[in-house]
């Protein structure tokens, strides 16, 4: 049986009413994990810490989690979680709703300066947007153009098109539906009414009506039927009448001796279609969604073919790092609220004897009245009025709780900044007695505190443990990396190298991380290995001219306005540099960069022109009543032409000898990258490209956090052109 992947759209009906209990949370921040997982954490004053989970990708959810189940945060977090954290941060989640019967969600946040919605599309490709109080499109995972909508920044949120709600049509509409088909019982259900194939089996099956029934041959006691069928199950929906199922899958083989079953599918409540299926129960859909789609994903990772050699498969010691060292702040956690409780239970015994004589009055008088087998709702009257006429002792009683023989009082604390503080009594025992309760409470939560401080020791023991295995693996990688094996040949070595240049096959690629001063301008190397850079604005070209350029460097430009300065560097920005003849390739990839970068591309041209000048050609001086812009300059003197250069731009990853994104000319980034994507001007937005290399790069490594970690959306859109993009076949 396939294993269900996305919810279904009575699954999110179901999980809506669950959802909004959390109407309140405040957001806390917002992660991104890959390009399709969207986090926010929450507290929720009565449930504490909430994590939302939105998945668009090949899997498709919406559901609270479980923080054991949270993946440690990732790293900087890309524009689109840039933007929510600006938004969402301290707003209060107001709600959501599903719209219509479609697998779209809807969630609400308000914040004293603006509100924000959150549209979850789990349908399709899935998708992401945030829209602000106007119904603007503020920022999304994906940008969508289509005839029947857009979905992308400044424009106006676009629905689509309604699709018929199975669960509230009358039973008129619902025949005349089922009469139009010209199929059977069970795929009208599916498609025609939108139930999909598993629950329109269900329907059928529940309404005793067989699945093949040919629609023609259906009797209108069958549609009753199978109307009725739908009412119940959106009657038990609105109602939140659920008893969610996780079911799972026996192994067969080898396998099951090994392994637990797999899982298969989660519900809100039992289906007759899985009847012979072994199912787990749960309180809430939501923690059945939440536990199916942790074990799918456990299970998925289990499956994963194993690295042609295992024994060099890297052991993941930062996820066991950082698991302990969540579970020290949460135990630290645990005793400062531990000490915070018995400092607590403690100052009410104080309180209790700096109020001695009215604590006294009021136990006294509810003893002395159960004594006389007054009943607790007649103590608890006269109590009342004894404080309408400002009795003090009555005053201070806030509570009488027969059941439990208590009464509850409101005692002031002292100082001029104090305030009062509830102390719950025995009537039947007296001040020193409740006093001492209260004492030997506080003494309890202290032990409990050394408990919590003997396991924190505990766990720091653990998590050194963890560091030393870290250490002593990497030691021995060290020494495997640099020994001789077992002496080899040549023939050997030249295995060894071929080996360790296939970075896609690789399970685990170390992260070498460079921080060079030009990587805030756009740059490239030459297939020779010169530096190229270019102004990204009018600041950075003024910037380039005045700070960067060298006496022996080139100055490229285009003949088309608006491109940015670029230049040839012969030398770094504090060496000493000679006079460089440079290859016609190395000056071509120079021109093609100018180019590439300019309003040529913009304006959808395959190709443009481009000059070079010697540095002294420059000059910010212009002829005489004649004005210079910002990040212009004159050029005087004779131009070198590069003519009907090439629009194109390849991005990549490159893994040696540093680990990074790169882009720039084709022909000096190919043979530099691991895996490269090439561009020409086309019709996808700069963010929407980005994202297609990403994930196409993503797929061909076989480490792909390696892939998130130095080449996501984001740093990979550092190297494409402004304006419109395609991927050249």
């Amino acid at each position: 049986m396939d294993q269900k992947r996305e919810l279904s759209s009575i699954d999110l009906a179901a999980l809506v009413t669950e959802l909004n209990r959390y109407e309140g949370a405040k957001v806390d921040k917002a992660y991104l994990y890959d390009d399709d997982l969207l986090r926010l954490k929450l507290r929720d004053f009565d449930r504490g810490r909430v994590e939302l989970m939105i998945e668009v990708g090949d899997i498709k959810r919406a559901h609270a989690a479980d923080p054991d189940h949270v993946a440690d945060a990732p790293g900087r977090p890309p524009n689109f979680a840039k933007m929510l954290r600006n938004r969402l941060s301290g707003a209060d989640f107001a709600g959501v709703e599903q719209y219509e019967f479609d697998r779209i969600l809807t969630f609400e946040f308000e914040r004293e300066d603006q509100n924000t919605t959150l549209v979850a599309e789990l349908f399709g490709q899935g998708n992401v947007a945030a829209l602000d109080e106007t119904g603007e499109v503020i920022g999304a995972l994906s940008t969508v153009r289509l005839k029947s909508r857009t979905v992308a920044p400044g424009s106006q949120y676009e629905y689509p098109a309604s699709r018929l709600n199975p669960l509230d049509v009358s039973r008129g509409a619902f025949d005349r539906h089922m009469r139009e088909s010209d199929s059977d019982v069970v795929r009208t259900l599916a498609t025609q009414l939108n139930l999909g194939g598993l629950y329109a089996e269900e329907v059928c099956t529940r309404a005793g009506v067989p699945k093949e029934t040919p629609i023609e041959e259906a009797t209108d006691d069958q549609l009753g039927a199978l109307h009725d069928a739908l009412a119940r199950i959106d009657e038990r929906l609105r109602s939140g009448d659920v008893d969610p199922r996780v079911y799972e899958e026996e192994l067969s083989g080898d396998e099951a001796d090994d392994r637990d079953p797999r899982v298969v599918d989660v519900t809100p409540f039992p289906l007759a279609e899985h009847e012979g299926l072994p199912s787990v129960g749960f309180d809430s859909f939501n923690a059945a969604v939440d536990e199916y789609f942790h074990r799918l994903g456990s299970e998925e990772t289990d499956d994963g073919e194993a690295p042609a050699d295992a024994s060099a498969s890297r052991p993941d010691f930062e996820e066991e790092i950082a698991k302990q060292e969540r579970i020290i702040e949460q135990q630290k956690g645990a005793i400062e609220g531990f000490e915070e409780q018995a400092q607590a239970e403690r100052e009410r015994a104080e309180l209790l004897y700096a109020h001695y004589d009215l604590v006294d009055e009021v136990i006294s008088t509810v003893r002395e009245a159960r004594a006389n087998e007054v009943p607790w709702d007649e103590i608890a009257e006269t109590l009342d009025a004894g404080a309408e006429r400002g009795i003090p002792a009555a005053e201070a009683v806030v509570d009488v709780n027969g059941g439990e023989g208590t009464v509850t009082v409101e005692l002031e604390e002292e100082g001029d900044d104090g305030g009062t503080v509830t102390v719950e009594l025995d009537a039947s025992e007296g001040v020193e007695v409740n006093a001492d309760r209260l004492y030997r409470e506080a003494k309890r939560v202290e032990e409990k505190k050394a408990g919590a401080q003997e396991a924190i020791e505990s766990t720091r023991e653990e998590l050194e443990a963890v560091k030393e295995r870290k250490r002593e693996w990497e030691e021995q990688q060290a020494a495997d990396d640099g020994g001789d094996g077992d002496g080899g040949n040549g023939e050997d070595e030249e295995d060894d190298e071929e080996y360790e240049t296939d970075w896609l096959a690789r399970s685990s690629i170390p992260i070498r991380s460079p921080d060079d001063w030009f990587e805030r301008f756009r740059w490239f190397h030459t297939s020779t290995g010169y530096l190229v850079i270019g102004g990204r604005n009018a600041d950075q070209n003024e910037e380039l001219v005045k700070k960067y350029m060298g006496k022996h460097d080139r100055f490229f430009h285009t003949q088309a306005h608006g491109g940015p300065v670029t230049l040839l560097k012969a030398s770094g920005p504090s060496e000493s540099a000679d006079p460089v003849d440079f290859s016609e390739e190395t000056l071509r990839e120079a021109a093609q960069f100018a180019v590439s970068y300019s309003s040529d591309w913009k304006d959808g041209r395959g190709a443009g022109d481009a000059y070079m000048v010697e540095p002294d050609q420059v000059s910010k001086t212009p002829e005489s009543g004649e004005y210079i812009e910002k990040g212009s300059f004159v050029i005087r003197g004779d131009r070198t032409y590069f003519e009907d250069v090439a629009c194109r731009i390849a991005v990549g990853v490159q893994c040696e000898p540093v680990t990074r994104a790169i882009g720039g000319p084709p022909s000096a980034i190919v043979d530099r990258a691991a895996a490269h994507i090439t561009f020409e001007p086309g019709m996808y937005a700069q963010n929407d490209a980005a994202m297609m290399a990403y994930r196409n790069l993503k797929k061909r490594f076989n480490d792909q956090s390696f892939v998130r970690k130095v080449a996501s959306a984001d740093q990979l859109q550092e190297f494409l052109p402004p304006g419109g993009s395609d991927i050249v076949d």
